[in-house]
């Protein structure tokens, strides 16, 4: 095997790792949000935890040496608290199927919407076409009904969309300034800890803590690492073998898992048309992410 058909290989991989890690991440947030805990204390969890998980090569690399502090405070507010609120409140009104949905459909066009505006980035025909499958994709879910559907998923369907609005932000400025993982990892999680557990120890409501009970180790475990430190390595390590590009396409594959794993885990059913949006969007994002200039 060739340097190149290794390089390809361990980048696959890596992406498929991410897969499975971001739709795992939204069924167990989904579980998160309606148990005991609030959803500040999932966000004390994430932050809390992966603060101290890479304190120690935090601490070594001194990324704030070469980093201003806007840079810095920017960064840390779109990977911050208001971001994660979002998220979890989101699913404290609607389903796994949605947050696959309206949170990762979301991404492409919001990052691809970013781009024109401030920094004259031309559409192609085909990314038009997978934003046109991914909007469609958007109303078939809004219109879908079914058990796990009520009357106020709408309202996790906008937060979701407004966690994606605050993700965007972060995916293009980490582009536009090439932040390295290691200033990544400082201002999402040192920062956003040192910022927002006083905030919530002194003054934001908590729930129910049973710090042995297998739920809260394992909303600790895959808040604080999973997504917020190991996912976002291996984004990076895909990235670097395959291409952003490719990446992006890969991270397609998270709404029809998450959507699975919401079915056999949680017994969250959808109707036709939520199943007909969550595979119409698959080819949406990938048509944006791949940014080819033919059909």
């Amino acid at each position: 095997m060739s340097k190149k058909q290794n390089n390809i290989l361990k980048g696959s991989f890596a992406a498929c790792l991410v897969i499975f890690i971001w739709s795992t991440w939204l069924v167990i947030s989904r579980v998160g949000a309606q148990s005991a805990l609030t959803i500040f204390d999932l966000a004390a969890l994430r932050y809390g935890v992966s603060a101290l998980v890479t304190l120690p090569v935090v601490i070594y690399f001194k990324p704030w040496r070469t980093f201003s502090l806007i840079r810095m405070l920017t960064i840390a507010g779109f990977l911050g608290p208001l971001y994660i609120f979002c998220v979890f409140g989101g699913f404290t009104f609607a389903p796994v199927a949605h947050g696959g949905v309206f949170l990762n459909g979301s991404l492409p066009v919001l990052t691809l919407f970013i781009g024109v505006v401030f920094f004259s980035q031309s559409v192609s025909v085909t990314q038009g076409l997978g934003l046109i499958l991914i909007i469609l994709a958007s109303l078939l879910s809004i219109k879908d009904v079914s058990e796990s559907v009520t009357a106020t998923t709408w309202k996790g369907d906008i937060l979701f969309f407004a966690s994606a609005i605050f993700f965007s932000g972060y995916l293009i400025l980490a582009r536009e300034w090439s932040l390295s993982m290691m200033e990544v990892v400082f201002c999402g999680s040192t920062i956003n800890c040192l910022i927002y557990l006083p905030i919530w120890f002194f003054f934001l409501p908590k729930g129910t803590f049973d710090f042995s009970s297998v739920d809260f180790l394992t909303q600790a475990f895959y808040q604080g690492i999973m997504p917020n430190v190991i996912g976002l390595l291996l984004v990076a390590h895909a990235a670097k073998n395959i291409g952003s590009a490719a990446t992006a396409a890969f991270l397609a594959g998270v709404p029809p898992l998450s959507t699975i794993l919401g079915l056999f885990f949680l017994d969250e059913s959808l109707g036709l048309l939520g199943w007909v949006s969550v595979f119409v969007i698959v080819p949406g994002i990938i048509l944006v992410a791949v940014n080819k200039k033919v059909i």
